[in-house]
């Protein structure tokens, strides 16, 4: 069932289906306005189900047998495209095996990370023959999976056969281990040692893959997918780096594990049972404690950070955990719905009404009985595939105006950067409809720095908090605001003659 948001059209967010679910799943069910969260049962075939002998009646994005390639001391080189993949940005290309004419595979090394990891591209048809330039879509794995789980499970090479664009599926975890959750760790000192795979994603692998592949490398040529864990993924990316993507979706995700009450305690479970249960650390490293590091938690929350995906494409497919039209009913493997795909599906509809009280437009297919297993996530790229390639046609601009919020001490984000000045390591601040003729600047004090929209080396006149004030664009076109705590709010005036 398609659903829009209320932006789009209006839509039935009452969730009266998963009440139905959860009380056929035997959760006990605790009201919280509208929804009802799941219970103890739910939770407790949860964390059976995230453990190294989890049953296939969830795939959990696994290819769990997988392992990484041994590294070779150099890259192999053999044609065009395998000669143009070498190291750089921060990352070592150790091996390159070209499968096929669309199918390459790699073992990168980075500083970021503790050991080499893998990374599987999809050229376009015909990639070698001709010198054009594609977008580029970032398909991420799920729990337990690795950088070939969309090509060996998921169809992804023949589902992409007919869309000219470039698909690049990273390792987002050690040797098909629980995953990292697409985050730089708050604890590096686990037996797994450095895991800062958002650096290593978006600092080190974009700008590699715009270097040695024939990319439009801007954000109108670049979107991100994931399945399960891989969907939190991209939707956080999305999130925390809006500039970065025109689109996303999420295939069965988790875009909500710490802004609604239900989604915090959910979110602590799934995260805690998955690094605890498969990548035998504490359970609470990637994001640190629920309640001690909350707001770090929520730094990365797609659902707290939906106002930076305003003017995105973004979608998401998510089914009810019962049985659907891939499961053979005869199979004990699936007497009972899924937790898991129910788990992600109120995660889901709870960012769908975080996205509701924003104001920010998406679409989501609820699409009723379905598990979380791969021939659902296999059909969820090739429903998105069609519109993405749509989205890409229309190469969208940049917007007028940008809304932009983040927990960092030290960010950018279409060209405007940002150093606050605030004593907590980590706190909210933010950009709020910033423009060539001002912003407001939310939980100073800081020092803001414009993109190049001025003319260079002039003097213009500002107002901060209603007073006048100067500043002198640099080489580039850029000035230089410092403002004070609480909401300061800026009005470029124009320039000064001379």
């Amino acid at each position: 069932m398609w659903r829009r948001s209320p932006i789009l059209s209006t839509v039935d967010t009452d969730g009266t289906e998963l009440s139905r679910l959860l009380s056929r799943v035997g959760a006990a069910h605790v009201l919280t306005g509208r929804r009802r969260g799941l219970g103890r049962a739910a939770l407790a075939a949860l964390l059976v189900m995230v453990t190294p002998a989890a049953a296939a009646a969830s795939d959990l994005g696994a290819t769990v047998s997988s392992s990484a390639p041994a590294a070779a001391p150099a890259a192999t080189t053999g044609d065009d495209v395998i000669g143009d993949l070498t190291s750089s940005h921060g990352l070592t290309v150790s091996e390159v095996d070209r499968v096929d004419e669309r199918l390459v595979r790699l073992t990168v090394a980075s500083r970021e990370l503790a050991r080499p990891v893998r990374l599987t591209l999809l050229l376009p048809q015909g990639y070698t023959a001709t010198t054009r330039r594609y977008p580029t879509l970032y398909l991420l794995h799920g729990t337990s999976g690795g950088a070939d789980d969309w090509v060996q499970q998921g169809e992804a090479e023949d589902i992409t056969a007919g869309f000219p664009m470039i698909v690049v599926m990273p390792d987002g975890g050690y040797d098909s281990n629980g995953g990292g959750w697409w985050t730089d760790w708050v604890d590096q000192d686990t037996a797994l040692g450095v895991a800062n795979w958002e650096t290593f994603h978006i600092e080190q692998l974009v700008p590699w893959v715009d270097a040695h592949l024939r990319t439009r490398a801007r954000r109108s040529q670049r979107a991100i997918a994931g399945l399960s864990q891989g969907g939190f993924g991209a939707m956080s990316y999305a999130s925390r780096h809006p500039d970065l993507f025109v689109s996303a979706a999420s295939f069965s995700g988790a875009p909500d594990i710490a802004k609604a009450p239900q989604a915090r305690t959910l979110g602590a479970a799934v995260v805690g049972a998955i690094m605890t249960g498969l990548n035998g650390v504490q359970p609470h490293a990637p994001f640190g404690d629920p309640v001690l590091d909350a707001v770090n938690w929520q730094g990365h929350n797609p659902a707290d950070l939906v106002g930076n995906l305003r003017g995105m494409d973004l979608r998401l497919w998510v089914g009810d955990g019962t049985n659907g039209p891939y499961e053979d009913t005869a199979d004990p493997r699936y007497a009972s719905p899924d937790p898991i795909e129910a788990i992600v599906h109120e995660s889901t509809l709870l960012f769908a009404e975080a996205a509701d009280a924003a104001g920010v437009p998406y679409v989501l297919d609820d699409y009723g009985p379905g598990r979380h297993r791969w021939p659902y996530w296999a059909r969820d790229l090739a429903q998105y595939l069609p519109r993405l390639a749509e989205v890409f046609r229309q190469d969208r601009s940049v917007p007028e105006r940008i809304d932009y919020r983040s927990i960092d001490r030290r960010y950018s984000t279409w060209g405007w950067r940002v150093r606050t000045r605030r004593e907590p390591p980590q706190a909210f601040s933010g950009l709020v409809r910033a423009s060539r003729e001002g912003f407001v600047f939310l939980a100073g004090p800081a020092v803001v720095r414009t993109p190049p929209s001025y003319r260079p080396l002039t003097t213009y006149r500002l107002r901060v908090q209603g007073e006048r004030t100067r500043a002198r664009s640099d080489a580039r076109g850029r000035l230089r605001v410092a403002v004070s705590g609480g909401r300061s709010v800026v009005r470029v005036q124009g320039r000064l003659p001379g």
